[in-house]
């Protein structure tokens, strides 16, 4: 079977302790992968060390998941430090305070600044629990998406279950949706509560689909993202927007 080439819709999660775990991963995927999510879990492991090496020695797209939120002078100062790196998104939740001051801080760099509308690992008990305001989950994140996308955002970070209303926004058109929350058939859902399969966020019209552990638990990670690549090329990824 001919080797499908690295797709960058398809962000693979390194969460991993450390940066040295996390080169290894890479040295695994080596030409299947192109595009790699940092976490904040990373970040005292050694995270951006392995961004730079990932992206300035080994020319991968990096994806920094900070989901920054704090006033708006800090956000702005911590986004500046940030987008020195030019790395490729950064993460910050889609206040739009937030977002405003994470444009500022971003300036003239090529990083491009992704709002967080609701977390994937999310439903509307867990909204509840933190007195969020009563409301259709789905409906909430498309608003905070079209509050986000006005506020100035590049794209916003989106269950796939909200892709198609975010890529029917006015606001949405020429802006990035990215998808956490993806899992190929039969894979275990973790700690994701708002799901589909990457040929179903593709569909619904999202332009990256975000998967960490069904590829670096697999038995061969390498040909869980081929099969993940193959998956997002497939007639059933099929989306309106391309």
């Amino acid at each position: 079977m001919t080797a499908i080439p690295a797709d960058d819709r398809l962000i693979v999660a390194i969460d991993r302790p450390d940066a040295l775990s996390g080169l290894a991963l890479a040295d695994q995927l080596g030409d299947a992968v192109s595009f790699y999510k940092i976490g904040l879990g990373m970040l005292t492991g050694g995270g951006l060390a392995l961004a730079r090496e990932l992206k300035d020695e080994r020319g991968k797209r990096i994806f920094l998941d900070m989901k920054l939120f704090d006033i708006g002078a800090t956000v702005e100062a911590a986004v500046r430090g940030l987008a020195q790196f030019d790395l490729d998104f950064l993460t910050v939740h889609g206040d739009p305070h937030v977002v405003r001051a994470a444009r500022e801080g971003a300036g003239g760099k090529q990083t491009k600044i992704l709002a967080v509308t609701i977390l994937t690992s999310l439903d509307r008990a867990d909204l509840d629990e933190g007195m969020m305001r009563a409301g259709d989950l789905a409906e909430m994140a498309v608003e905070r998406a079209a509050r986000a996308l006005d506020a100035g955002a590049d794209g916003v970070i989106a269950s796939p279950q909200e892709a198609a209303m975010i890529r029917a926004l006015p606001q949405a058109a020429g802006k990035l949706i990215v998808t956490p929350g993806v899992r190929p058939a039969g894979a275990e859902l973790g700690d994701q509560k708002r799901v589909m399969t990457p040929a179903q966020a593709i569909a619904a019209g999202a332009d990256h689909v975000v998967v960490g552990r069904p590829v670096w638990q697999a038995e061969n990670p390498r040909a869980a993202a081929r099969a993940i690549a193959r998956e997002i090329v497939s007639p059933q990824a099929r989306t309106p927007n391309s």
